[in-house]
């Protein structure tokens, strides 16, 4: 694998998980209690021993390349790097990245002086293991000029997808980005010829782009510099390419999600709690996902109630309830909360009482969840301050609402608290 360079985009604007992409890029996003999404491709990327690692940003990714920095110095893996390569303007472009493969295009030089046989091509907002390595040895004994990982897909779902249809040989014979209507319909597929049975192919009759590629080296330059006014892989090289190279599927029979809206992302993270067998679970030895090491105390429990949750590291938890959540690095809980279906991204420092007692007669609302307040099916971002008595409950079952100026959003039914927000002693949502 020390002939594939890894180029991992870092994401657009990340609209559709605002509020928490308001002062982050989305793959900056935290995810169970001390991970951040981008640690999913990378750490991908190191378990399979590709250890040449570019990472593309644009929108708010000072928080990113922070992370990056300060997690991947790559002093234990041999030798290799990760490098973030921001959008930039240059005497040859005046533009930022205009898309995905516009991305890639603006670095094209920077790739090209690399002596590599492959290029792979990774989102860095989706949560999976897979073993690149296993993908690129299909793809190179394939002979294949491009390869994709493709996932069987429902109808529900399909057309937020690239969906192809493939030969019997597993060749793709046509590719649609995010089809509607009779566009898709038109992409159904037999899928046992994935090795489906015929209950799971009724139910997922299309096959999607995981968004995950593997480029021969000459494939990808020639692609790039001959349609310069192509800015997008999925709407545009790829469904170009297949008429004129070989391009071949690669499926992916395992658990992946696209972390691409608030309800995805809080379902993702959820779902890590159950036991005994999760979805996606991170205690694998042999796949371990990495991650910024902080050196945090261990958590102190203090007459609490645990049931089907996750606590982080370097969090107080006093005579509370918590119940099907997941806790954040330095969540803070005072006495007589419960917290149910929720997960609370903690905070990014200790303020300095900390350890003493959170009275509610304070001068100041303190970092977490103050005395006696209940939080049912919500997200609470970094560094919020949750006053006493507080209700986060959404009795109402609104599904949408925007109250930025009182510190939250509401999305898909789900309250979301704004990252550093402050919510009153008594407030109810």
């Amino acid at each position: 694998m020390n002939r594939v360079i890894s180029i991992i985009l870092g994401g657009g604007a990340g609209t559709r998980l605002y509020p928490l992409t308001k002062t982050r890029a989305k793959p900056a996003v935290p995810l169970a209690g001390k991970h951040r999404l981008i640690d999913i491709p990378i750490s991908n990327c190191i378990n399979s021993n590709i250890l040449k690692i570019y990472i593309l940003t644009q929108f708010n990714s000072a928080s990113l390349n922070q992370h990056i920095s300060r997690s991947y110095a790559f002093s234990g893996f041999q030798q290799g790097f990760v490098e973030v390569l921001a959008a930039q303007q240059t005497p040859e472009s005046q533009a930022w990245f205009q898309g995905t493969a516009d991305a890639v295009r603006q670095y094209l030089g920077r790739f090209a002086s690399h002596d590599v046989d492959d290029y792979l091509i990774l989102s860095g907002d989706h949560l999976y293991r897979m073993d690149y390595s296993d993908f690129v040895r299909q793809h190179r004994e394939s002979g294949a000029d491009i390869t994709l990982s493709v996932v069987p897909m429902d109808e529900a779902r399909a057309s937020s997808f690239g969906l192809m249809k493939i030969n019997p040989h597993g060749r793709i014979i046509d590719f649609y980005e995010k089809p509607e209507g009779e566009a898709l319909k038109h992409m159904q597929v037999d899928t046992t010829a994935l090795g489906m049975d015929a209950a799971a192919a009724q139910k997922m009759p299309y096959i999607a782009s995981m968004g995950i590629y593997v480029f021969k080296r000459r494939a990808l330059l020639d692609l790039l510099q001959r349609r310069p006014d192509y800015t997008d892989f999925g709407k545009e090289i790829l469904p170009e390419a297949i008429h004129k190279m070989k391009v071949q599927a690669y499926l992916f029979n395992d658990y992946w999600e696209d972390i691409g809206t608030i309800k995805a992302f809080y379902d993702a993270n959820l779902a890590l709690v159950k036991q005994p067998n999760p979805d996606f679970s991170f205690y694998n030895k042999s796949a371990p996902i990495y991650t910024r090491a902080r050196y945090l105390p261990p958590t102190k429990q203090l007459e609490c109630t645990v049931t089907e949750s996750m606590i982080s590291e370097g969090c107080i938890l006093k005579s509370c309830q918590i119940h099907h959540s997941v806790l954040g690095i330095r969540t803070r809980i005072e006495s007589g909360c419960l917290i149910r279906n929720s997960l609370l991204m903690g905070a990014d420092y200790y303020q300095s009482d900390f350890e003493q007692d959170s009275r509610c007669d304070r001068p100041q609302i303190a970092l977490g969840i103050g005395a006696n307040s209940e939080i049912s099916n919500a997200i609470i971002d970094k560094n919020a301050r949750i006053g006493c008595n507080v209700k986060i409950l959404n009795k109402d079952n609104v599904q949408e609402a925007e109250r930025e100026q009182d510190g939250f959003y509401i999305r898909s039914g789900i309250v979301v608290v704004l990252k550093d927000a402050t919510l009153p002693d008594g407030m109810v949502i």
